[in-house]
């Protein structure tokens, strides 16, 4: 939602202000905002305020903000918010000369070199975009023009200064592509390399949490930076997704080819240049420092410190046959064990120790694997990088087994489904802790802002993260009037309790009332219906009972249908056709699964999503051996039980898929959990707060016939004229926000008179040593004694 600065709300007020204090504090901090009530503007605004009116005074370095969200469509959103920002401000007078903010994507979204960008997969831009931009070929077309093939956009950078490749401003991801067109440079590189001059850098988690990628992209921001993770509601799993490396035969096969295609490329270096591969050698002995490369980033180690970089290579990999003979009997090994038949978990000690007794390939070579490839990789020029891909992934499973004993499980599963018999296998290296990706953020940043409309409970997130936050807040939502209905279907209208638990989500009775509730509201709600299913497999069989039982032909005259499918085009183009359906007047369902990418990131404000339907509470496929492993090692390390933290996922994704209907509060829509186990006080008490005040007793045990009563009511309600404007409940203006902050300051005063009767003068902000428990004599809000210092310009 775009929010003008002139008129604040009063989530956007609290949650600024705790922003600020977190700042001050120099920490980290957990915050929950409505969606739809401005959080964005109000991150972008508080800090890039904060970053200019104190980094002069206190930092001698430029302090950064780095602003991670999910998706590209989120990330540009952010900067054409920042983008708003920044005008309003100049119309306001700030002095902002200089600033500049720019946002990074892949190669693929950046790329205008038109030999590249035909490609559609990204590895294979990636590689494409390496081959004519690395240190070899670069100093090789620029040495004897002609001889390499180099990209023309890339080259004129170098006639740039550097810091200065873009003129200041806000730049969106299409403004910086059709700069480069003006200019011919390179987007992709451009961004990069301005990275350490900009001001504000909206990029994807993966850049700051995926090691790999994080320690080229992002290895010179400055430390003094702030670090926001905006829709952080599934940051853990982000950051477990990075650590963790699936591998199946044909990906061993493939390595095989590749290490084989090496040897050759090695033996015919050893007849014609042999000075090469000694100088690499070399360069290994000094230490892995001195032979990395700068800006070719072909396989960043995930887990190397400092220190072992500076170490030199164990000497059975530092000459390339050698390597090459380590790699072909790692890869054998990984052969043999992928012939077992059954199911095997055992922990990397376990496997390290299985390695070395049948191939004697030790612990330390193992932990340089990554690096060493990615140096032989460079050493002998080759291109097509794509075409090693299997090859670097099982370099970086090498390296991270021999490197983490604890917070990681190795798990072989020889078929694909329990009833399968072709053997198909599949060796997991899944990380079961995400705080390990994460804790570098923590050391390196001094202040962490982890937010989303969706993030409770709060508690949970400090503990699986394995930090120490300053605040941990969820806002309420304000409305001059109900602008949703959340309701709780716990039974149909033949009163059958509908669930879709395993014993009875297939039940006749429960698809007829599952299908009744989508035919009821398609009738009564204009526009757009957007429903979410479990899972893909639950919506197949849901969406074919249906249509046997009649259910979408009735749907269908109401209604279009349409349907997302794992694969992306297919639920673009369904996306698209949704929106002009809702939009010409014919109105749309559009069928979708948690988790998937209409519930990430897709927003159906207005029109799109006057209604989303929750079939069914969200639950991972609980019989999964990396799911059981994972909630194994919560329980015995952070004593989280098994079901506490499976419904708290659950209902993190029941709130993100409901929440889509909200975008802001002119916005509108009814908010449909059917399953009977919402009405339960264990699941409604981890949903969001601002959606659990409006959850009555009255909404949260219906029928189907009553829901669909109370949602013609609130329709009709909804429809009447009201005051948009919304100042002084929803809305503040400057005299609001003042009298708001004398009222803190006589609160806070009040308070510290109380204390100091009490207790004498001393009492009155005395150390943390005072024996005296202030809870027990005096009923005092935690915000009014935190508002005691509150400046006046917050």
């Amino acid at each position: 939602m775009t929010c003008r600065c002139s008129s604040p709300m009063r989530e956007q007020y609290s949650y600024m202000c705790d922003l600020k204090k977190t700042l001050d504090a120099g920490g980290h901090c957990v915050l929950e905002m409505p969606s739809g009530t401005g959080k964005t503007v109000s991150l972008l605004s508080l800090i890039v305020s904060y970053m200019q009116k104190l980094t002069q005074q206190f930092y001698p370095n430029k302090r950064q903000l780095v602003y991670c969200s999910r998706t590209v469509p989120e990330i540009e959103k952010a900067l054409a918010e920042l983008k708003r920002l920044m005008e309003y401000r100049a119309e306001m007078g700030a002095n902002d000369e200089g600033f500049r903010g720019l946002g990074l994507s892949s190669r693929k979204n950046l790329c205008l070199n038109p030999e590249v960008a035909k490609e559609k997969k990204g590895k294979i831009v990636d590689s494409r975009c390496r081959d004519l931009t690395s240190a070899y070929a670069c100093e090789q077309g620029r040495a004897d023009p002609g001889s390499v093939p180099l990209c023309s956009w890339h080259e004129e950078l170098n006639n740039y200064e550097t810091g200065n490749l873009i003129p200041p401003g806000v730049y969106t991801l299409d403004d910086v592509k059709q700069y480069g067109r003006e200019k011919g440079v390179c987007p992709y590189f451009t961004i990069r390399r301005m990275m350490p001059y900009v001001d504000v850098i909206i990029y994807s988690f993966h850049y700051l949490l995926d090691p790999k990628v994080a320690e080229q992209v992002s290895q010179h921001l400055s430390k003094e930076a702030i670090v926001v993770f905006d829709e952080a509601h599934n940051i853990d799993n982000v950051c477990i997704e990075s650590l963790s490396i699936d591998l199946t035969r044909p990906m061993l096969d493939s390595a095989a080819r590749s290490v084989a295609k090496i040897g050759d490329k090695i033996d015919d270096i050893k007849k014609n240049d042999a000075q090469k591969l000694q100088d690499e050698y070399e360069k290994l002995v000094a230490g892995l420092s001195s032979a990395r490369g700068e800006e070719d980033d072909l396989l960043a180690n995930p887990v190397l410190s400092d220190d072992m970089i500076s170490e030199a290579i164990p000497g059975n990999i530092r000459k390339a046959e050698h390597f090459i003979a380590f790699l072909k009997r790692f890869i054998e090994y990984l052969k043999t064990r992928m012939r077992v038949l059954h199911v095997v978990a055992e922990t990397p000690q376990s496997f390290l120790a299985h390695l070395k007794e049948i191939t004697y390939i030790e612990k330390r070579p193992l932990q340089f694997c990554a690096e060493r490839l990615t140096s032989l990789i460079q050493t002998l020029n080759l291109t097509n990088i794509d075409e090693h891909y299997a090859l670097q992934k099982i370099a970086g499973f090498a390296t991270l087994v021999a490197t983490y004993e604890k917070g990681f499980l190795l798990i072989l599963e020889p078929y694909e489904t329990e009833h399968a018999t072709v053997a198909n296998p599949i060796f997991h290296f899944t990380c079961l802790d995400p705080s390990l990706a994460i804790a570098p953020v923590f050391e390196r940043f001094s202040s962490v802002v982890i937010t989303s409309g969706t993030i409770s409970p709060l508690e949970m997130y400090p503990k699986i993260l394995q930090f120490q936050p300053v605040i941990e807040e969820s806002y309420p939502m304000t409305l001059t009037r109900n602008a949703f209905l959340p309701m709780v279907i716990t039974r149909g209208s033949d009163q059958v309790p509908i669930s879709s638990r395993f014993e009875v989500r297939n039940d006749p009775a429960v698809v007829r009332n599952f299908g009744s509730i989508l035919i009821d509201l398609a009738r009564t709600v204009p526009d757009g219906v957007v429903a979410f299913f479990p899972s893909y497999l639950y919506m197949e069989s849901i969406v074919s009972a249906w249509y046997d039982m009649g259910i979408l032909s009735e749907v269908w005259k109401h209604k279009l249908l349409f349907v997302e499918t794992p694969d992306a085009m297919e639920t673009s183009i369904a996306l698209k056709n949704y929106r002009e359906a809702c939009n010409n007047g014919r109105g749309a369902v559009m069928l979708s699964v948690a988790r998937g990418k209409v519930s990430e990131g897709i927003d159906f404000d207005h029109n799109y999503g006057r209604a989303v339907i929750m079939f069914g509470i969200p639950y991972q496929y609980t019989e999964s051996r990396i799911l059981k492993a994972r909630l194994e090692f919560l329980r015995d390390n952070h004593r989280i039980r098994e079901n506490d933290y499976l419904t708290f996922d659950a209902m993190r994704h029941a709130a993100q898929c409901v929440g889509r209907v909200l975008r802001g509060k002119t916005d509108w829509g009814l908010m449909v959990f059917a399953d009977k186990r919402f009405a339960r006080q264990d699941k409604r008490s981890k949903l969001p707060r601002w959606i659990n005040q409006y959850i009555t007793d009255a909404h949260s045990n219906l029928s189907t016939d009553m829901a669909v009563v109370l949602a013609k009511k609130f329709i009709r309600q909804i429809s009447q004229p009201f005051d948009h404007t919304q100042t002084g409940i929803s809305l503040w203006t400057l005299d609001d926000i003042l009298a708001r902050q004398e009222q803190e300051k006589e609160e806070a005063a009040k308070a510290g008179a109380e204390i100091t009767e009490a207790f004498g003068p001393a009492a009155n902000g005395r150390p943390d040593d005072a024996d005296v428990d202030m809870d027990h004599h005096f009923d005092i809000d935690d915000a009014v004694l935190a508002a005691v210092d509150l400046p006046d310009d917050v």
